[in-house]
């Protein structure tokens, strides 16, 4: 069960065939050997397209804009971040897709879902950030069409889940951690709206995390890395077994996906990293949240992800709680929302902010795989 035999990726197809001329060959259908070659593949690519998509997106000025009236409060802390190119996401969605159509099962349904969503929230992030920065349009995607539009493509998949999916029967399935067997068998209609409402709550809250250079591309990795071992564990019989946890057919071939996520962050961190040369801005922040809720989905591990992104949580609980404060009670309970604002209005540096959510990030991320055992 450690090996992927049905499943073809590219390099699968051209290269396991020399296997009867050298034995080495051999490697490329056990799904670790793919899965470390494609975070490999993704940040070499990722670090080598960095520099010639970042002077592109100087040449066309679609530099970030930092309008004073809208963060007076840190304005002096971050005017310097004018016009460092934005739609960085680009770089990250090449580096994660290229990999993946390389090194993963192609035919594999999961993965065939998990790069349509990535991509579609891609182009979504896209469209809203070339609306705000070439067309100057401050509002970009309204928030109204935004929502729409996630929400869109979070039911289409609920809907292909529930009636098409050949794991159809695990998709009304819903685990909770710290229980072996899951606590509803027959969710229904209802699996179809929670399955869009992991995706599209995934998506925005690391869209709001997304705010201090690195930030939310540490968070993303530290979360990705937790989903590779959980979607591994899923879809191997004897490990899922012996962790007395769900076991999917063909949910395997997701580690090769989050490996691609985890070596695209770590390209793009090379140049995001304070202070950065540029930003993800939508086009990757979207993309990102949705492909971390598309995995949590399609592993049955939805509420799992309440742990493994409890800096994504946070940051999104942050917005909800100061706005419902505000309006009910005409008081903010943080200096500054999402959560990071806060701490900097504390003055802490963003740096220092920036690691220490790293290292939050981490912790959860390791007590989330931690869950698998202790049921």
């Amino acid at each position: 069960m450690l090996l992927n035999t049905n499943g073809e990726s590219m390099f699968y197809k051209l290269l396991y065939p020399l296997k009867d001329i050298f034995f080495g060959f051999n490697v490329f259908k056990y799904i670790t050997f793919r899965a470390a070659f494609a975070a490999i593949t993704s940040v070499i690519l990722c670090v080598a397209l960095g520099p010639a998509i970042i002077r592109r997106l100087y040449q066309m000025k679609l530099g970030q804009e930092i309008r004073k009236e809208e963060c007076l409060p840190l304005y002096a802390k971050h005017h310097t971040k004018q016009g460092t190119p934005t739609m960085g996401g680009m770089l990250i969605l090449l580096s994660i897709i290229i990999p993946t159509l390389l090194w993963a099962d192609i035919s594999n349904e999961k993965i065939i879902i998990a790069v349509i969503v990535t991509t579609y929230l891609g182009l979504l992030g896209f469209c809203d950030d070339y609306l705000k920065i070439a067309k100057k349009n401050t509002k970009g995607v309204s928030a109204r069409g935004k929502m729409i539009a996630q929400a869109t493509i979070g039911i289409a998949i609920g809907v292909y889940l529930l009636f098409l999916s050949e794991s159809k029967d695990f998709s009304q399935h819903l685990y909770v951690p710290f229980i072996k067997n899951p606590v509803i068998t027959q969710m229904g209609i209802f699996s179809i709206l929670f399955s869009a409402l992991v995706i599209v709550g995934a998506s925005n809250a690391v869209n709001l995390t997304d705010g201090l250079d690195g930030l939310a591309i540490g968070c993303v990795i530290a979360a990705s890395l937790a989903y590779l071992y959980i979607a591994y564990v899923t879809g191997n019989m004897t490990f899922a077994k012996y962790l007395q946890t769900s076991y999917i057919p063909g949910c395997g071939e997701l580690a090769v996906f989050c490996a691609c996520i985890a070596g695209a962050g770590l390209g793009f961190l090379w140049y995001n990293a304070y202070p950065a040369q540029v930003f993800m801005g939508d086009t990757g922040a979207l993309a990102l949240g949705g492909a971390m809720g598309i995995v949590a989905v399609l592993t049955r591990q939805e509420l799992l992800l309440l742990i493994v992104g409890g800096v994504f949580v946070a940051e999104a609980m942050s917005v909800i709680i100061q706005v419902i404060s505000f309006k009910w009670r005409g008081k903010r309970v943080f200096l500054m929302s999402p959560l990071h604002h806060h701490f900097e209005m504390k003055g802490w540096h963003e740096s220092k902010i920036t690691i220490r959510f790293w290292i939050v990030a981490i912790i959860c991320a390791l007590f989330g795989i931690a869950t698998l055992k202790l049921r």
